[in-house]
């Protein structure tokens, strides 16, 4: 997982838009949905995310939905939520993941979210907004889902920056009908994917007793997602009636276990880590877990023996080579994390995450150019990352471009919503660059953006 804000380990946080527009919409309704302290981050890991592509797929597929296209995310939030904004991404907090203790639970949360997806709340809910436009702020949520799936940046840019946390609780929370609708479609996809449906009741026994809760008691995702007796009671029907004797895969079971131990290693104490990792049933994440638990105790030295025994189980295996790029870049080995990351990139060459740290290390080790290549390959793949555009602002700055290096720190401002300053580089970016260039177009989105920002923000 990736570092920020100069923690000793920690996650790479981003946004996620289609648009820079979007992008700065998105942040506003993200911030008024998190503590009063911070925006709402995400936690970006290649290895994380394989898995989660892996046990979602057939899961998305039995909804209809293209696994390409639709993305499981993971929330940098400890408590128990999941909730879907838009057509194309589920986002599952991760202290629900690290509540659940099996797969099946997992694929149940986003079976159900899948299901909103599916059912067309989410769309109908668009519609429902179109409508209400003397709510305040309600156009803000319309804009993201707008742009999320696809809708232009103009149209994005002129829909209302404001709105209260009230109103955005309100547009995540379903109604009753909607839960029982979409539980009704998860048992079937789980079914259909042959994951067992006592997942779905047994998540539902995750919450059982949180309706006597005050609502501040309440875990977020109860008030999102009110849960009833009836609602219990129906999904064990459906699994009487429909049998709960699919096993889980070999395939699930280990990719489950993976991710939740590289998830734990990271959001958990090391110590923790270490008391319950001879536990683990699968040799390499054992080692995996260990290797992590090692590098937080900056202990390089046993963090680079768990890895490597986990590269000597599973040979070339891009994701722990990944790892062992972190550990060694973050133990300041950049010459080592370098060869680590290029065997990575080598076994994984369309991962935008493992290319941006390939990137960062050559960056560190005193590579710009090739930092570059790598760098502007990982953003082709992935606008959104914001450590990205830091790095390529870096690379461009070292190279002598300075018109694209102003370009990316401004697009990395509109990111972080930060949109005065992405207003002041952007217009930078366009005096350097050539008129009427493709950089020169981004940097024309960026300003027109901070200054409809700014327009609304003097209202």
């Amino acid at each position: 997982m990736r570092l920020s804000h100069g923690a000793a380990m920690g996650f790479h946080r981003v946004v996620r838009a289609a648009s820079i527009p979007a992008a700065c919409l998105l942040w506003v309704m993200t911030a008024c949905l998190a503590t009063p302290a911070a925006a709402i981050g995400l936690l970006r890991d290649p290895d994380i995310e394989m898995s989660l592509t892996r046990l979602s797929a057939p899961i998305l597929q039995a909804a209809g939905l293209n696994p390409k296209r639709v993305r499981v995310l993971i929330v940098d939030d400890g408590s128990l939520n999941a909730f879907v904004i838009d057509n194309q991404t589920i986002f599952v907090h991760y202290g629900l993941i690290n509540r659940a203790d099996t797969p099946e639970q997992l694929q149940a949360v986003i079976a159900h979210e899948a299901a909103h997806i599916s059912n067309g709340h989410i769309a109908r809910r668009m519609s429902n907004l179109k409508s209400a436009r003397t709510v305040s702020g309600l156009g803000l949520a319309l804009a993201v889902a707008a742009a999320a799936a696809g809708a232009g940046g103009d149209a994005a840019a002129g829909l209302a920056f404001g709105t209260s946390s009230s109103a955005l609780r309100s547009f995540l929370a379903h109604t009753r009908a909607e839960e029982a609708s979409a539980d009704q479609s998860a048992a079937r996809y789980l079914r259909s994917a042959g994951v067992n449906p006592q997942g779905l009741v047994d998540l539902h026994e995750i919450f059982r007793g949180q309706e006597v809760l005050s609502q501040g008691r309440q875990d977020p995702y109860m008030r999102s997602h009110p849960l009833t007796t009836d609602r219990i009671r129906a999904a064990k029907a459906y699994v009487a009636a429909n049998g709960n004797n699919a096993q889980t895969s070999a395939e699930d079971a280990y990719f489950y276990a993976r991710m939740r131990g590289k998830l734990t290693a990271f959001t958990r104490s090391p110590s923790w880590t270490l008391r319950r990792a001879g536990s683990e049933p699968y040799p390499d994440v054992r080692l995996m877990r260990e290797a992590v638990a090692h590098h937080r105790n900056s202990n390089l030295r046993a963090a680079l023996k768990a890895i490597d025994g986990a590269l000597a189980i599973r040979p070339g295996d891009p994701y722990y080579l990944d790892l062992k790029g972190q550990i060694l870049l973050e133990s300041r080995q950049t010459s080592a994390a370098v060869a680590a990351y290029a065997q990575a990139a080598k076994g994984a060459p369309s991962e935008p995450l493992i290319l941006g740290a390939y990137g960062r290390a050559l960056l560190a080790d005193g590579q710009p150019r090739a930092a570059l290549t790598q760098l502007e390959a990982a953003r082709t793949r992935d606008f959104r990352d914001a450590r990205v555009l830091r790095d390529l602002g870096q690379a461009y700055a070292e190279t002598g471009q300075n018109g694209m290096a102003s370009l990316a720190v401004a697009e990395r401002y509109a990111l972080q919503g930060r949109m005065k300053d992405a207003g002041y580089h952007a217009e930078r970016a366009s005096g350097l660059l050539p008129r009427g260039s493709p950089p020169w177009q981004r940097a024309q989105d960026v300003a027109v953006a901070a200054e409809q920002y700014e327009k609304r923000s003097n209202r």
